[in-house]
């Protein structure tokens, strides 16, 4: 009887706090001391942020909103949220910069503003440097959390005020135009002076915008559980390079919290970091760097265990879905977590120009970089023209990569460093020369279309976690030494010449890495898993133009007579797979994959399966139309058809 007292009591409070749920209002002609009605709007959503509750929606109406949005309140669950959406069909900008328009004529085209420090408030951009563990390269000088913007378009910092009069461009920039606008700052105890080539514009009668704010909507307190944020266009943050041993913080981030919802926004013109879903500071920051005591690689492993002390658990932390944002122009990555990322899924996101002005560089730069990834989902994204496209690193267990185009990547389309396993790259579309650099083990890569090598690298001297199944307790730790990898049904079509069947996976060794010592050979199935050491498991795939079968596999066709074509084209907006087949294409004997036939990987003993436990079977194709059951297409689209096929993969 108490308990049935207990359950209608809670779900009175449940229904109590739904029907108690408001909607605030935020306008540009509304006031901070209304009620937020849709009659009488507050003027910032920081104002909404700092009352909603459990269930609430705040909604934004057209304009732009500079401001830092810190939201003190939370969510109670996935279905009593805090929802923070633009009003439907209203342009709604949110902007940590502030517009300038008191410029002076230095000299020539060279224009500057003198800034009183307190305009900055705790935080002053252009003191502050780009600095933390693995960041490699800053060319020689400092480089400022500052920016400044003409018409949206970021200028390109430089160090000495005589260099602003040359329009000598960057030449390892993508746009060697746009690197000619430069500017400089200088800052004292009271002001800061920015100086800036605008080769001709009058900037007051232009719309200039410099960096003042280190994000735009991120909370000040972890713990900030449910939270969804839909609809926005939000630019101008001055992040700090965001390493996993440091605190972690992009324009946009839940903070060390759980279930946040970022969907159908434009986030741009970060310094460092889109979107930041990692780390929190409790658990290191920077120590590699401050103290020079350990190597960056233990006190990365430090954080996971001191995270563990802190509550780092699928209780408290991750479970969030980023879907259909537009994500561009961030100088270390488009998604960014180290921890905080656990059980989320990615899907849907436009991502691009990541680190493309190229004025400092580090190890963590990628569209998607992610560390301790899992359980994570990262599915039909597209990303491309970034240094490199998505970076698995360290305990990407249980993750799974499925149905994604990346293209024009410069380093490789997808690299997974240092994981034991499983993990699943399955119905990708992969166009950049480089591929994959592999240098985990215990992956299975499943109906890939892959046109550039796949490079390995050994890793036998980095202890790295592997965790009880879909947990982030730590079960143990090991080397990767290569291997208790899966290949199935995959199409390979490099073009590289330097190609050699010898070589493990018939394709090309990573030649800045030593690569395994271990002599890999075939156990026919699954069923022979045996005494051998990390066996691989090739069967079934596809090699067209210059790639090569490796001389383990027994199953597969090398189609050396057909040029298949294969390119991507846009228009409006969209993009289209060019791809020609003939009969090779069905010759290929393929079988259905599933977690019967992949098993289970051997350092973690985690069978390759669902996040909850289920069998898994890739029994769908790029688009999630159904395979064939028998006789599987291979490579990731199901339906292809002899002779030229031109296919939309990304776009409405």
């Amino acid at each position: 009887m108490k308990n049935l007292k207990s359950i209608i009591l809670i779900l009175m409070l449940a229904l109590s706090s739904i029907a108690q749920a408001k909607e605030y209002h935020v306008s540009k002609s509304g006031n901070d001391f209304n009620n937020g009605s849709i009659e009488a709007p507050f003027n910032t959503i920081s104002k909404a942020a700092k009352i909603a509750q459990p269930g609430d929606v705040v909604t934004v109406h057209e304009g732009v909103y500079r401001e830092w949005v810190s939201p003190f309140y939370g969510g109670m669950n996935d279905r009593n949220r805090i929802v923070y959406q633009a009003a439907e069909n209203e342009e709604v900008w949110i902007k940590g910069s502030e517009e300038i328009n008191t410029w002076k004529r230095y000299k020539g085209t060279v224009w500057k503003v003198e800034i009183e420090n307190d305009f900055f408030g705790d935080s002053n951009p252009y003191q502050e440097i780009i600095w933390g563990d693995w960041v490699t390269s800053t060319y020689g000088r400092d480089h400022h959390l500052g920016e400044v913007y003409v018409n949206g378009k970021a200028l390109y910092e430089i160090d000495s005020l005589s260099k602003l009069f040359s329009e000598t461009a960057l030449k390892r920039a993508t746009d060697i135009e746009g690197s000619k606008y430069k500017w400089y700052c200088e800052s004292n105890q009271e002001t800061t002076t920015i100086y800036a080539n605008f080769n001709g514009v009058n900037p007051n009668k232009e719309l200039v915008e410099i960096n003042v704010r280190p994000t735009v909507f991120w909370p000040k307190k972890t713990g900030i559980n449910y939270i969804t944020v839909r609809g926005f266009k939000m630019c101008h943050a001055a992040t700090q390079w965001a390493p996993p041993t440091a605190e972690q913080i992009g324009l946009i981030g839940p903070n060390w919290s759980k279930g946040w919802i970022i969907e159908d926004n434009l986030i741009s013109h970060s310094k460092c970091s889109g979107i930041v879903i990692g780390k929190e500071r409790a658990s290191g920051q920077n120590l590699w760097k401050r103290d020079q005591k350990k190597r960056g690689t233990q006190r990365e492993r430090e954080a996971v265990f001191k995270a563990l002390q802190l509550g780092w658990s699928k209780e408290n932390i991750g479970s969030h879905i980023i879907r259909n944002n537009t994500i561009k122009d961030c100088e270390q990555g488009g998604i960014i977590g180290h921890l905080g990322c656990v059980f989320s899924e990615i899907s849907n996101n436009h991502i691009y120009n990541i680190n493309v002005k190229k004025q400092f560089t580090g190890w963590e730069i990628s569209g998607i970089k992610l560390h301790a990834a899992i359980d994570v989902l990262i599915k039909n994204n597209c990303i491309h023209d970034n240094h490199r496209g998505i970076w698995l690193d360290w305990q990407a267990q249980g993750a799974r990569v499925s149905g994604n185009l990346l293209f024009n990547n410069e380093d490789q389309d997808l690299f997974v460093e240092v994981n034991h396993g499983p993990m699943i790259i399955d119905n990708n579309i992969l166009l950049s020369e480089r591929g994959i650099l592999n240098a985990s083990q215990g992956t299975a890569f499943v109906n890939n279309l892959i046109i550039g090598n796949v490079q390995l690298r050994a890793a036998s001297n980095r202890f790295t976690h592997y965790h009880f199944p879909h947990s982030t307790k730590v079960l143990g730790m090991m080397t990767v030494i290569l291997g208790d990898d899966r290949y199935y049904n995959n199409i390979f079509a490099a073009n590289n010449g330097s190609l050699n069947k010898s070589q493990y996976y018939g394709l090309d060794a990573y030649n800045d890495f030593p690569t395994a010592s271990y002599e890999w050979k075939s156990t026919g199935s699954l069923n022979n898993y045996n005494k051998q050491k990390f066996p691989v498991y090739i069967d079934a795939n596809l090699y067209l133009n210059k790639a090569l079968a490796s001389n383990i596999e027994t199953n597969f066709v090398e189609n050396k007579t057909l040029n298949p074509e294969i390119s991507l084209s846009e228009e409006d907006g969209s993009y289209y797979l060019n791809i020609t087949i003939d009969e090779s294409f069905a010759k290929v004997k393929t079988q259905l994959v599933n977690t019967a036939l992949l098993g289970a990987a051997f350092q973690s003993e985690t069978p390759f399966e669902n996040p909850d436990g289920s069998p898994v079977i890739i029994n769908q194709d790029y688009f999630g139309k159904p395979r064939n059951t028998e006789t599987p297409m291979v490579g990731p689209l199901q339906n292809l058809k002899v002779g030229k096929n031109k296919i939309k993969v990304w776009g409405n």
